[in-house]
Formats: C-alpha cells, structure tokens, sequence
C-alpha cells in the first residue's frame, strides 16, 4: 500500500490543483450516498416500489441538503471544461478533437450500463417480473442519466458559455419561476430551468478558471448569501425545504430546478471555494491524496453503477424469505435508518464488484500518433495513472 501511494503521489504533475479532484470525489460521493440513504425499494403484494424516507420523516430534510451536490460538480465541471478547452487550444487541438476526447470517457460507460441492463429487464420479464417492478428499477437506473446529458451539452457549449456571467442564467431561472409559481404558467416552462440552473454553477466554475474568483470575500458572499436565498425562498416564497425530490410532494426542488434548488447551489460553491485551501494542505499528504485519486479514476463507473449495487443487494436480500429490515420495509422510522446505515458497507462492497467487472470501460491508452497527437485506446488505467482534468 505504501508503494501504492508513492507512486500515485509521483505520477502527479507538480501543478496539478488536487482540490480540484477533491470537490470532484466530494461530489460524486454525495450522489451516491444520497440515492443510498433516501431511496427504498419496497415489496407490495408482489411489486417492487420506490419510496423516500424523507415522505415518512420530514426531520431527516437537512439530510438532503449534505447529499445534493450537483452544484458543487457544475462547479467543478465548467472549471475543467474552461481550463482543458484553453489547454487543447493552445496544442492546436480542434473544437472537434477536444470534445470527442471530453465524451469518450462518458459514453463508452454508459452503453456498457445500458446493454447490462437493457439484457437483465428482458430476462427479468422472461422469469415472470411484472412490469412495473421492471420499470421500477430500470427507471433507477437510468434516471441519473439527465445528468450526463445536460452535463454533456454545457461542456460543448464550453467555447460560448465560458465568458458568460452566472447572473444571466440565474435571471431565467427567477423569470421561470415567477411565470410558473407566480402567474401560474404552464408547468413545461421549468423545464428551461434544466439547462439554466445547471448553468450558473457551471458559468462559476469557468470565471474560477479564469482567476475571477480569488479571495474569500468571494466564498463567503456566495456562501452567506446564497443560504439567506435559499432560506427566505423556503420560508417565505412555499418552495420545499428538501433539496432532493421527494415522491407526493407538489413541487420538486431538483425535477426540474427550482430557483431554491439555485441559490442553494450557489451556497454551496461559496463553501467549496473557501475549502480549497485547507483541501490543498490536506492533500499535500500522499496517503490522502491516493484515496482522492482513486476515487475520482472510477468516478463515472461509481456514478453509473451505485444503484445497481443497491438494487442487486436488495434483490438477494429476498432469498432470505421475509422481508429485512432497512432493506425491504417501509422508511418509516429510526429503526430503518439504523438498519439502512448498516447496510451502506454492503452496498459498498457490491459497488467494488461492479466496478472491478465494469471500469475498464471508463479508460484509455494515451499513444502518440505521427502527430505527436494523443490517441486513447480502451484498456484498464494503470493505478499510477492520475485523472485528468
């Protein structure tokens, strides 16, 4: 292990900004955990049915506002797609080369996540599962897919949006919602909210490339400000206090985004600013450092896979005969979050399975081609390699 990490820690370019990693992996294991902890896969006559706990136990809501990191990732992500399209540029790279290079680690993953699947609903009607429990955990799976889609579209509009001022987009999402909520508008239009919301951390993460967010003046104004938004919005304006959708409620915060789920976000990115500093000290030591790095070389596998690691735990849960707690009952009390939280080191380790059969579709070679251009072939990244940003 201690040749592991010297390694990784002498595979890292001397300039590389390992808090940037850091708020990446901060990101990616909110998700996940937050899919663990507040969806419930119950059995009902027969029918496999998603729920919240946060339907049953309103007092778990400030659960979901650690787990929501979506905000911090835009952040992250216009960050890296400023700085990499900057970088490509200056090569001679084309628009066209950097954005193939950009999508290549996203899509190859994802199909290796939609056959999988496409193949066990098939065989799971074959077997006699009803529909609806098919459709149930197929949905799970594939419903973290708007993510990448929208992601996808900001990073190829990188070029236009890098010098755009978050202020712009945050003003769609104010007129969407004062049409929507206030004149009682159709309910499609906050669907512009989708590419609008996602914006304005992504339009932060690009003036953070371009040196415009130094200071922690910065951090706090966003920090302080976007949590007296989001507060005066939840208190004063109805929007929900959960920052994560939560199934029979009338509005959700995150489907599409809400102006809460916004300023939220931008409270959010005030803090990842602030914690740069101590994020860089953190990671001087290579221990720490490994542990980020490692994560974030599998991050779209863990993104793809985590629910299937749940569901597949749940699934075998079932040849036990009865129902087990905090697995299969009903989020309705302590006992299943004391029980859900023991299972979490099981979902873990079915998360390592699936990332040890399905990571190698996440990676590449870099060769050099006649032009000194870099090609990447598919094949398992080295541990010594370190992710790009």
């Amino acid at each position: 292990m201690r040749d592991l990490v010297r390694r990784i820690d002498s595979a890292t370019p001397p300039g590389r900004d390992r808090a940037v990693d850091a708020l990446r992996a901060f990101a990616i294991s909110g998700v996940v955990l937050g899919h663990w902890l507040v969806t419930a896969l119950v059995v009902d006559s027969g029918t496999v049915r998603a729920v919240s706990p946060l339907h049953y136990m309103p007092l778990l809501t400030p659960v979901s506002w650690v787990v929501q990191t979506l905000a911090v990732f835009f952040l992250v992500g216009g960050y890296a797609g400023a700085t990499g399209y900057s970088a490509a540029r200056a090569r001679g790279a084309t628009y066209g080369q950097w954005l193939r290079a950009r999508g290549a680690r996203l899509f190859r993953p994802v199909a290796a996540v939609l056959v999988v699947w496409a193949v066990a609903a098939t065989a799971m009607l074959a077997r006699g599962a009803g529909l609806d429990t098919v459709h149930t955990l197929f949905k799970l799976v594939v419903s973290p897919l708007w993510f990448l889609l929208v992601f996808t579209a900001l990073t190829a509009a990188t070029p236009l949006v890098a010098r755009l001022h978050p202020a712009w987009p945050l003003a769609v999402v104010l007129l969407v919602d004062l049409i929507r909520f206030g004149l009682g508008g159709p309910a499609w239009l906050g669907w512009i909210n989708v590419a609008a919301g996602w914006l304005v951390p992504y339009c932060l993460g690009a003036m953070w490339a371009r040196g415009a967010l130094r200071g922690r003046a910065t951090g706090w104004a966003l920090l302080l400000g976007g949590a007296a938004a989001t507060a005066a919005l939840v208190l004063a304006a109805g929007y929900p206090a959960s920052m994560v959708g939560v199934p029979g409620e009338r509005i959700s915060n995150l489907n599409p985004p809400t102006l809460a789920a916004v300023t939220f976000g931008l409270a959010q990115c005030g803090a990842a600013l602030l914690l740069l500093g101590p994020l860089r000290r953190v990671l001087a030591r290579p221990a720490a450092w490994a542990a980020v790095a490692l994560l974030n070389l599998s991050a779209m596998t863990v993104f793809l896979w985590h629910q299937t690691a749940m569901m597949t735990v749940t699934s075998l849960g079932l040849l036990a005969g009865c129902p087990l707690p905090g697995l299969h009952t009903v989020p309705d009390g302590p006992a299943w979050v004391c029980a859900r939280l023991a299972w979490l080191p099981v979902f873990a380790m079915a998360l390592l399975i699936c990332l040890a059969a399905f990571r190698a579709y996440e990676h590449g070679r870099h060769t050099r081609g006649a032009r000194g251009r870099v090609v990447r072939e598919q094949r398992p990244a080295r541990a010594t390699e370190v992710p790009r940003v």
